[in-house]
């Protein structure tokens, strides 16, 4: 049986030596260690021998047994090694891949070309926290806590006297409690009101609008906005005014266009009127002067502000604003 077992013992390890594949291997194992293999068989017959001839043949062929083990696990670990350097070779005859370059997101991109038409005209851009107090949210702004107006504005509260800003006019009331007059000054930003749905969400864009001076009139409002509208769409682009009400600003208007989809032939878009609405405006109130310490007999001055998103979707034709956020890089990439 010792001439048995040296035979097998020697045709495995020729047989684990010439394995070229994990298949190769795993057939091997079975056939030589497996359940009905062949090594396996000679362990079994050991015990039709002789009794004082049983320990000597238990102990060789455990010890075969125990050496094909460890040379089917250094195969192992070799194939296992050479397949993985066979999937991660590089084939250097194939063409390059070009890297993917990113590019600013739509809403980036309509906030920079806002900015740079106004920063043209001779305004300043201006940043403030996003996290606002009442105060200056509503109430420096000529809204007490009792107004209605607040009602219009669904805000995110995180205390009695503190929350996420409802538009970018705080801006503008800290830079004028900041400097003196002459103010003119944009301020782009993040706002936050607690509604969504296909035109609205809960986090969106905003740039508003101030210049305050000696002898400033409705007529320098209109000539600023009616230049920013031709600039950012075409000079083609019609405008209105239309009276509105804001309780900061006095006289107050709704600056409207006409519509850039059916050019004023009426669609669904601009609900068939031939006009979309595209921001809010007016005369600072002299009751906003007060709070900041300006002269309202000595100043005027006027205020804007328009959401980006509006005019993005304007721009490019888009009629859900939650296309913005929803990270679909086939909408991302067309901008």
């Amino acid at each position: 049986m010792r001439e048995d077992i040296e035979k097998v013992y020697q045709e495995a390890l020729k047989g684990i030596e010439n394995a070229s594949s994990l298949d190769q291997l795993s057939k091997l194992r079975i056939r030589y260690l497996g359940r009905k293999g062949v090594l396996t068989g000679l362990l079994r017959s050991i015990s039709s021998l002789p009794p004082e001839e049983r320990p000597e043949m238990g102990r060789v062929a455990n010890q075969a047994k125990k050496s094909l083990e460890k040379a089917f696990q250094t195969a192992l670990e070799r194939l296992e090694k050479e397949a993985s350097l066979r999937t991660e070779a590089i084939d250097v005859t194939l063409p390059g891949r070009p890297i993917a370059l990113g590019r600013l997101h739509p809403i980036t991109q309509i906030t920079r070309e806002v900015c740079e038409i106004f920063l043209r005209l001779g305004f300043d851009i201006v940043e403030g926290p996003e996290v606002e107090t009442d105060f200056y949210n509503f109430e420096a702004l000529n809204m007490p806590k009792d107004h209605p107006a607040r009602d219009m504005q669904a805000t995110f509260y995180i205390s009695e006297n503190t929350l996420l800003r409802t538009h970018t006019s705080p801006i503008q009331v800290r830079t004028m409690e900041r400097e003196s007059p002459p103010v003119c000054i944009i301020a782009p930003g993040k706002v936050y009101r607690v509604d969504s749905d296909i035109s609205h969400t809960p986090m969106f864009h905003q740039v508003e609008g101030l210049m305050v001076d000696r002898n400033v009139c409705f007529r320098d409002l209109k000539w600023v906005l009616t230049t920013f509208v031709h600039q950012i769409f075409d000079e083609a682009t019609s405008l209105r005014f239309r009276p509105s009400f804001f309780p900061f600003t006095e006289p107050s208007v709704e600056v409207d266009i006409r519509c850039v989809i059916c050019r004023g032939d009426g669609c669904r878009v601009c609900s068939h009127t031939g006009w979309l609405e595209i921001l809010g405006a007016g005369m600072v109130d002299p009751a906003v002067f007060e709070k900041v310490g300006y002269d309202p007999d000595t100043y005027t001055g006027f205020a804007f502000g328009m959401g980006i998103e509006r005019i993005a979707m304007l721009k490019y034709g888009i009629e859900d604003i939650r296309k913005f956020y929803e990270n679909d890089i086939l909408f991302l990439n067309q901008f």
